[in-house]
């Protein structure tokens, strides 16, 4: 289980990296982006923060459990509440990656859990 752990959390550190840099260096696509489903300019660097705070929390949980189970959680929830956002704005096509993204930080939580 382990194993499995390390490659699925890997895959979604790195997606949480990507796009929190896009986030906190407020590059113009993802600024408006974000500002086109009702988020203000000044949040998306938050945001950003977040997911990269994310990605660090997930590779340090490899080898501290508990970071890593808290971690995934975390990123579930702000993945839900992506969900939402998108679907407030009427988006929900666009809501599809978020609940993917939803779904594989569950999927971390519970492989880093049955790993122990």
């Amino acid at each position: 289980m382990f194993i499995a752990y390390v490659v699925v959390s890997s895959l979604l550190a790195l997606t949480c990296l990507a796009s929190g840099v896009l986030k906190v260096t407020r590059q113009p696509a993802m600024v408006e982006q974000l500002g086109g489903l009702g988020v203000a300019a000044k949040y998306v660097p938050v945001l950003g923060s977040l997911l990269v705070l994310g990605a660090v929390g997930l590779v340090v949980g490899n080898w501290i459990a508990g970071l890593g189970i808290a971690t995934a959680g975390a990123l579930a929830l702000y993945f839900l509440g992506a969900i939402l956002t998108h679907l407030r704005a009427g988006d929900g096509k666009g809501a599809v990656p978020t609940i993917v993204l939803t779904l594989v930080s569950v999927a971390v939580l519970v492989l880093r859990v049955l790993s122990l």
